[in-house]
């Protein structure tokens, strides 16, 4: 195995874990996220509808 190959392989488990971070992070905040979409919409709407300016 030359050094390439151990770089190839540590550089790999390193994107592995990195993405894995990422998804964690992602999945833990989506549930804020998609409530504050709804309530932007929601607003969105509203003013739309003639409650705005």
């Amino acid at each position: 195995m030359t050094q390439k190959d151990i770089i190839l392989i540590l550089a790999v488990i390193g994107a592995l874990a990195i993405l894995g971070f990422v998804l964690r992070v992602t999945f833990a905040l989506l549930g804020p996220l998609v409530l504050i979409a709804i309530g932007y919409f929601i607003y969105r709407a509203w003013q739309k509808q003639g409650g705005g300016r």
